[in-house]
């Protein structure tokens, strides 16, 4: 095999006796001075959040909420509402892991909640980005367009999967070009 296969799925192996696990790097389109600025932005409201004591919970599901408002706006016409409203959803987003873990109540049933309902809002989305395009008027290649909606759908899921099928494996898996909140802000800032 090349230098290439041994670097790319070496590290999808199973671990050796003795390690417990492996770490695929991440490639991301957002550049870590970004990140880090957003969340020192953040933290005084996150200190906020965990003093009012809003649990984690509850911040995932009203950001849920918000992306499902964000698709019913997309798929009524409503682009530029729905892509705020969708930023808003990303922002909660952020905000429930924070919140976990400064205020000490991170929990597995959390991490698994913040995650079914991360695939929710994730699928919410593009579906109401190609029920726009069902309806929309003067849409060049309409088919291809809502296909590519489908397409995203299932590569967003997989990505999730993946991510969590390693991690079962014991395999620390951070990989892919748009994670979510790359996503997020793909489809929120040009609405």
């Amino acid at each position: 095999p090349n230098a290439f296969s041994r670097l790319t799925f070496r590290a999808l192996l199973a671990p050796e006796i003795g390690q417990s696990t492996r770490s695929i790097r991440s490639v991301k389109l957002l550049p870590v001075g970004v990140e880090r600025g957003y969340y020192t932005a953040t933290g005084p409201l996150v200190g906020w959040l965990v003093r009012s004591g809003i649990r984690p919970n509850t911040i995932t599901t009203v950001g849920t909420l918000l992306v499902v408002v964000s698709a019913v706006l997309f798929g009524f016409g409503h682009i530029r509402t729905g892509g705020v409203v969708l930023l808003l959803s990303g922002a909660m987003d952020t905000l429930d892991g924070a919140v976990a873990r400064l205020g000490a109540t991170a929990s597995r049933f959390g991490a698994f909640y913040d995650s079914t309902l991360d695939r929710i809002s994730d699928g919410a989305t593009f579906i109401g980005i190609a029920a726009y395009l069902l309806h929309a008027p003067d849409v060049a290649y309409r088919n291809l367009a809502i296909i590519l909606c489908m397409v995203a759908t299932l590569a967003s899921l997989v990505v999730s999967y993946a991510r969590a099928r390693a991690e079962g494996l014991g395999i620390d898996c951070r990989v892919g070009i748009a994670q979510r909140a790359e996503r997020i802000l793909l489809l929120g800032l040009p609405s």
